[in-house]
């Protein structure tokens, strides 16, 4: 037999009694909450209905002792629309900043319960861990001030996840992720500036539906409740229509996305009443 024919068998059989390195761990979502120290890289890597049941067993545990049971079903409406409309596979933009969500939520739960100091260099976890404090202790009873803190802490978490997608694994949003990501951050300034978003409702009402002049308070309450998943779902399917549309090349002011945004919004709202 020559020689190269030996070589290549040797390596065969060297290939058959070499230890073959161990698949990183994939844990289960019922694992990941009762730990909660999955990173944003093993969050990355579950499925979108993973993620969703992840969630909603961080709520119903650790997170409830905290007074949390139902503080995030605002974004379980999110993931919900993704799982529906298959958006959001791992190693993609938009599951990149899912994760940063939800990494953040995770570790600010560990933070409050005392179980760790370490905030997987999140900066949403010290303010969900300060929401949260806040919240066990009743500091954040009304809604403004509680929709604020809550808010900034979601802020944070999603503009972690947006820098680890694009500045650490160079995936930039397309065109349509990066419309719909105006929507969700018109909510979160909607939470932010309550006072403001009555206001705008006020000025535009008769724009956009007159009944909502003397039902704006019930309507904001209703859609930046983040205690209630339907908002959120519907807000999402409304965001991504008009984001595949690309209105005005994606150029988008506060005035524009009220317009747009609120009237389909207000039908749904009128539905449920």
């Amino acid at each position: 037999m020559k020689r190269s024919v030996w070589v290549v068998v040797l390596a065969l059989v060297a290939g058959l009694v070499a230890p073959v390195p161990a698949l990183a761990e994939v844990r289960t979502p019922g694992q990941c909450a009762a730990s909660l120290d999955c990173t944003a890289a093993e969050i990355d890597r579950m499925a979108m209905a993973d993620r969703l049941e992840f969630l909603r067993l961080v709520q119903s545990g650790p997170a409830a002792g905290l007074g949390a049971a139902d503080r995030w079903r605002n974004i379980e409406g999110v993931l919900s629309f993704f799982l529906d409309h298959g958006l959001g596979a791992p190693g993609t933009w938009i599951s990149h900043v899912d994760a940063g969500i939800l990494e953040g939520i995770e570790r600010g739960v560990a933070l409050a319960l005392g179980r760790s100091a370490d905030d997987f260099g999140n900066p949403g976890s010290a303010r969900w861990a300060d929401y949260l404090t806040r919240l066990h202790r009743g500091e954040l009873t009304v809604r403004n001030v509680h929709d604020r803190a809550w808010s900034e802490a979601e802020q944070a978490s999603t503009e972690h996840g947006a820098a680890v997608a694009e500045q650490v694994h160079g995936i930039a949003p397309t065109a349509v992720e990066r419309r719909f990501f105006l929507f969700s951050e018109f909510y979160r300034w909607t939470l932010r500036n309550r006072p403001v978003a009555l206001d705008l409702l006020l000025v535009y009402a008769a724009l956009l539906n007159p009944v909502l002049v003397v039902r704006r308070v019930p309507f904001l309450d209703w859609l930046t409740d983040v205690r209630e998943s339907a908002p959120s779902r519907k807000g999402c399917e409304i965001a991504y229509a008009y984001a595949r549309l690309d209105p005005v090349n994606g150029a988008f002011g506060t005035l524009d996305l009220l317009l747009a945004y609120i009237p389909e919004l207000y039908e749904e709202f009128e539905a449920t009443r």
